[in-house]
């Protein structure tokens, strides 16, 4: 197939930046400053890669204004060359098209309601009063409970699994084995056995929302849990019922976060980051990855609770330190009153 090509003029105008150097360079892709050849452009984010820019075989390249004399190539130069690769990628890289209609080995409710321009793929079964808007996209094998709600332009990879009266807005993300809206882990004990708690509430998933492969969503146990528009969770995370997570908020891959957590909005988390239950995250915190957050973070900031690895004998030993630091502590503010004590009595 061959690829459309624009000139780096054409790109400017749509996406803006500076050209420098030939405008009328071709590019069919992007690239990294590594791999890049004849028609590709690639970008440079991070003054510490500009070795990697002076070998580059790219024909053109993204940089910002002070990093623009680094190179004679032809290039563009921009506020954050790393969003204008993210656009400019999107671009040239557009999603898959699919064509309107539902495949015959699909299983749909009679009450459910299907957008006429929406595309159900092959082993779909769709539930009673299960709505799909405008220009979905539901690939083969998933399954939509009854009474879930998608909105317009949203896209289900195969095998997603959404449970019954679950929201999923417009514009949204599920890639490959989501599951949203199974039941929360709620039990109680009674007599030296678990009774099961009924999960009620929903799964309630806003706009521009994008989940990675194998992430859970429980439902709440009473009232929704809720992730804001433009959240992205990662692979293999699990949201506990009734968490909230804030608009615009970034989550790694393997973080778990228990049951009625509430994080604020444009926060970062780290990979394998742990979360307990009931805790309030401010908007604007990054916490590092592994970190486990043990008490509510009121301010905005950067957090990090990592102890340093090291080989296992030398662990064993900091590790055996470090569980009695409190006697430790105890034991130097006793020495240092006997000091002061010492040294009254030799004056």
């Amino acid at each position: 197939m061959t690829r459309p090509t624009y000139r780096l003029a054409d790109i400017a105008a749509r996406f803006g930046g500076s050209v420098m150097g030939d405008a009328e360079t071709k590019i069919t892709q992007i690239a990294t400053l590594d791999t890049a050849r004849a028609g590709e452009i690639a970008f440079l984010a991070n003054a510490k890669y500009r070795k990697q820019l002076e070998r580059s075989q790219a024909s053109a390249v993204i940089l910002s204004a002070a990093d623009a004399d680094a190179t004679t190539l032809p290039r563009i130069v921009a506020a954050n060359p790393y969003s204008y690769f993210a656009k400019l990628s999107a671009f040239l890289n557009p999603l898959q098209g699919y064509a309107a209609g539902v495949h015959p080995t699909a299983v749909i409710a009679q009450s459910a309601r299907i957008a006429p321009d929406a595309h159900i793929a092959a082993f779909v079964t769709v539930g009673e009063g299960a709505t799909i808007g405008a220009g979905s996209v539901v690939m083969a094998g998933c399954i939509i409970g009854e009474g879930v709600e998608i909105g317009a332009n949203t896209r289900l990879y195969p095998r997603v699994v959404v449970y019954q009266n679950c929201v999923i807005g417009s514009h949204v993300i599920l890639h490959s084995g989501v599951v949203i809206g199974s039941d929360g882990f709620g039990i109680a004990m009674e007599e030296g056995r678990w009774l099961k708690i009924p999960q009620i509430g929903r799964a309630v998933i806003g706009d521009h929302v994008e989940i990675g492969a194998n992430t859970t969503v429980d439902r709440g146990a009473l009232a929704d849990t809720v992730i804001e528009e433009g959240a992205k969770l990662d692979n293999q995370i699990q949201v506990a019922h009734n968490v909230r997570i804030g608009a615009h908020t970034a989550i790694a891959g393997c973080v778990g976060i228990a049951g009625s957590a509430n994080i604020g909005r444009y926060c970062r988390i780290g990979g394998g980051a742990i979360i307990l239950g009931h805790l309030q995250v401010a908007d604007q915190v990054e916490v590092s990855s592994g970190t486990i957050i043990t008490k509510s973070i009121r301010e905005k900031g950067t957090y990090t609770g990592t102890f340093p690895f090291d080989d296992n004998h030398a662990w064993r030993k900091n590790a055996a330190q470090l569980r009695h630091l409190d006697d430790m502590s105890d034991r130097i503010k006793r020495l240092e009153q006997e000091i002061e004590t010492l040294k009254e009595k030799s004056q």
